[in-house]
């Protein structure tokens, strides 16, 4: 029996939705299609029938990451006034919460060496997905978004992407907490 048209493409979503978790948990390379499918409640078999390549599941899977951190960090930011905005992003983002949830986070933060390797249309996704935090950020600093605004956007989401990403690197609990607060810290003197 045929599935509806609706029903493919929830079953693609979930794909997706769980590609987007292993990858940032176990890494681009070292999860494999079949692991993705059997979580999904899917058969090896049926990938090719939703995707062309894991190139272009990466890719989606991405895309959708970067989509869900950037409405976590709206809403984080949605009661506040502009100031205050831009301080809860912060806190959300660069945060222990954050960086111990590997598999929900940012995927730039999760995946971005892999990514950098990946083809152009996963590039893509991650590029946009850079952009649209800017964005967040920017519309939080400034709503008037002078230059200066979007280079202090730029700087911030840099540094909070690094911070997310040494504060699972480093082996020392305290010093992984350290670089957290210090990168705050230098975040609210913007």
């Amino acid at each position: 029996m045929r599935k509806s048209r609706v029903e493919t493409a929830e079953t693609r979503q979930r794909i997706v939705d769980v590609a987007a978790r292993k990858f940032q948990l176990n890494g681009i390379s070292a999860t494999g299609l079949a692991d993705v499918m059997s979580e999904a409640g899917l058969t090896h078999g049926g990938f090719y029938r939703h995707f062309e390549s894991k190139d272009q599941l990466v890719a989606e899977a991405c895309a959708t990451a970067a989509t869900n951190i950037v409405a976590t960090l709206e809403e984080a930011a949605s009661d506040s006034d502009v100031e205050e905005g831009f301080r809860a992003i912060v806190e959300r983002y660069v945060s222990t919460g954050h960086r111990d949830n590997v598999s929900g986070g940012c995927p730039l933060a999760g995946m971005g060496s892999e990514l950098s390797h990946g083809d152009e249309n996963t590039r893509a996704a991650a590029s946009q997905g850079f952009r649209d935090l800017v964005e967040v950020v920017a519309k939080r600093l400034d709503p008037q978004r002078s230059e200066a605004t979007e280079s202090k956007a730029v700087f911030a989401v840099t540094a909070m992407i690094g911070a997310i990403t040494m504060s699972r690197i480093l082996t020392d609990s305290d010093a992984s907490a350290s670089v957290l607060q210090q990168v705050k810290q230098h975040l609210d003197a913007i």
